[in-house]
């Protein structure tokens, strides 16, 4: 994700708290939000648009809406500053793709959703495919048991970001990003692939 100046990361933040303060405080400030922090959200929205189909009905640009309204619009939120929404962010597209396929399921069964080999994820060694609602299910269970790494796979594999970026994003080091990537592909291989270690 594109590096923003200092000035701007602070303002970010200051805008964040003005949120978290009530959207009385500063009329404008969700406006002036959404422009600091646009590139940022445009990188994640397309990287997870990358894992999708071809000819997906909902594009990178919706997608950021979508989400950003979510989050600014809601109840309000306690934002901890820039990484934590774009964390929150990241979350939220995830959840508006899963609850996209899920209509599509509905509609017509086992048709229309989205496989995801978990090998491209970098979770499995390429033993079987799943549906993002399977990885779905397999991540909600599993952030029941490590919040933190399931948030990692989120980043990592839906977020397309590196392991420094999640790193920042989650104000831990690297080498923690590392050791939560490595519990979360054994812990989500086995579950997928039926007790399979990848």
């Amino acid at each position: 994700m594109p590096a923003k100046p200092d000035s701007a990361r602070s303002e970010v933040t200051r805008i964040l708290f003005t949120l978290s303060e009530g959207r009385s405080a500063d009329p404008g400030a969700t406006d002036r939000l959404f422009s600091l922090i646009y590139d940022e959200l445009h990188a994640i929205a397309d990287a997870y648009m990358v894992r999708e189909r071809s000819g997906h009905t909902l594009q990178p640009t919706a997608l950021i809406h979508e989400a950003y309204l979510k989050l600014v619009d809601g109840p309000g939120a306690a934002w901890q500053g820039r990484s934590h929404f774009l964390g929150v962010a990241a979350r939220a597209m995830r959840q508006i793709l899963v609850d996209n396929a899920r209509r599509k399921g509905a509609v017509k069964r086992g048709g229309g959703q989205e496989r995801v080999t978990l090998d491209e994820a970098g979770l499995t060694d390429g033993r079987g495919d799943h549906d993002l609602l399977d990885l779905d299910e397999a991540l909600r269970r599993f952030s029941a048991l490590d919040e933190r790494a399931a948030h990692v796979v989120e980043l990592r594999v839906f977020g397309g970001m590196t392991t420094a970026e999640s790193a920042g994003l989650l104000g831990v080091s690297p080498r923690t990003v590392e050791h939560d990537w490595s519990v979360a592909r054994l812990w989500l291989g086995r579950e997928l692939l039926g007790g399979a270690a990848p």
